[in-house]
């Protein structure tokens, strides 16, 4: 996907994001990344990406601390485009069985648990997941315009949806059993590689 030259995007930056790879790959893209804690940077923003590397309970308790929590959901109440990325894409569902369980965002709906290790269909996988996997479109979407569905993507995770909605389910990959691993309601998406 490229976008517009100078597209501002902000990068929400929490506490718990790997903010500078994304900032590169937005500046690739051709945005105009701007990672901010600033508020009005991110209302001003054509675009906003969740990035998050961690746990999400902890994730969820920065995010509220900063008041992020209800920025986001305003933003996505006007339309404005949202990329949840790894643990960003896991916090935009209803909870997590992660640490003793915590409740996420809220915006997609289902919960995010702990990817099965050793299932009877792929005995001796290993968690987390680390490693290239391929991913099958379900459907078209803007965000996956002309990359080709079972292209390999690069996955370090534990945790993984379980989508309530499956028409919100963007693109599946497998670890022993399928997982949905990207997914969109627009202004929404979501990518857990």
């Amino acid at each position: 996907m490229s976008l517009e030259p100078s597209t501002p995007i902000a990068v929400l930056d929490y506490g718990m994001g790997n903010l500078r790879s994304v900032e590169k790959a937005l500046a690739r893209a051709g945005a105009e990344p701007v990672v901010t804690r600033d508020h009005e940077v991110a209302r001003a923003a054509a675009g906003i990406v969740l990035p998050g590397v961690g746990a999400f309970p902890k994730a969820m308790s920065n995010l509220r601390e900063l008041g992020f929590d209800t920025l986001l959901a305003d933003r996505l109440a006007s339309a404005v485009p949202m990329l949840g990325i790894c643990l960003g894409m896991q916090l935009l569902f209803e909870a997590s069985s992660e640490n003793e369980g915590s409740w996420g965002l809220g915006v997609m709906q289902g919960r995010v648990e702990r990817l099965p290790a050793g299932r009877q269909t792929a005995p001796g996988l290993k968690v987390p997941h680390i490693g290239w996997s391929a991913v099958r479109w379900t459907q078209s979407s803007r965000l996956t315009k002309g990359i080709p569905s079972d292209a390999a993507f690069y996955f370090v995770h534990t945790f993984a949806p379980v989508v309530t909605a499956e028409e919100d389910i963007l693109g599946l990959a497998d670890y022993g059993d399928p997982f949905a691993c990207a997914v969109q309601r627009e202004p929404l998406y979501g990518v857990q590689f």
